[in-house]
């Protein structure tokens, strides 16, 4: 059986950086959610000096999307977005306190150096689970930006969130990692 590390949020510098590359976490408690357009609103509100939507010290965006609820439940499919899109904004955010990301894809050596120097850590969700990771959400809302309409960004309660260590605070990264051993057995 798989063994997995539960982590609560918001998280701490000692909780993240007991995480490696290739770790399976079950995360509980609450994670935003912010894609593109959220994250270029964010620094407008951080180069205007004004308050964000929510305090970043110690927590987790999730990049999502999510489709509309169906009735009786807080959301509808929840699966990630490629995260690279928001690299850019994604140092900056780490610097303010943010301990990590939830995402698919790999990230830039801006990101990773970032996290190393600041103790973050970025996660993978597993794309086509969506409807699946929508069953660890017990509650969702919207918190800012609503006229973004599926980019808003939302506070979710979570509860067993599967995810997967990718870059951790030492600067290891799961997919060079794996297509290193791709290598060697080919």
């Amino acid at each position: 059986m798989t063994e997995y590390i539960n982590l609560k949020t918001p998280l701490s510098d000692s909780d993240v950086e007991r995480l490696r590359a290739g770790d399976k976490v079950l995360i509980k408690g609450i994670l935003y959610t912010a894609r593109d357009a959220a994250h270029k609103r964010l620094m407008e509100l951080i180069e205007k000096g004004e308050d964000l939507p929510f305090g970043l010290s110690g927590q987790l965006l999730y990049y999502v999307g999510p489709s509309p609820a169906k009735l009786g439940q807080p959301i509808g499919s929840a699966g990630p977005t490629t995260s690279y899109r928001m690299d850019i904004y994604t140092p900056t955010l780490i610097k303010m306190g943010l301990k990590g990301t939830i995402g698919k894809g790999g990230r830039s050596e801006d990101v990773i150096d970032a996290m190393k120097r600041y103790k973050a850590v970025y996660l993978a969700a597993v794309g086509g689970a969506a409807a699946l990771i929508a069953k660890t959400i017990r509650k969702a809302r919207v918190i800012a930006f609503e006229d973004l309409g599926a980019e808003a960004i939302r506070e979710l309660e979570v509860e067993n969130f599967p995810a997967i260590v990718v870059n951790d605070t030492k600067g290891n990264d799961l997919y060079k990692e794996g297509m290193e051993k791709y290598k060697l057995s080919s």
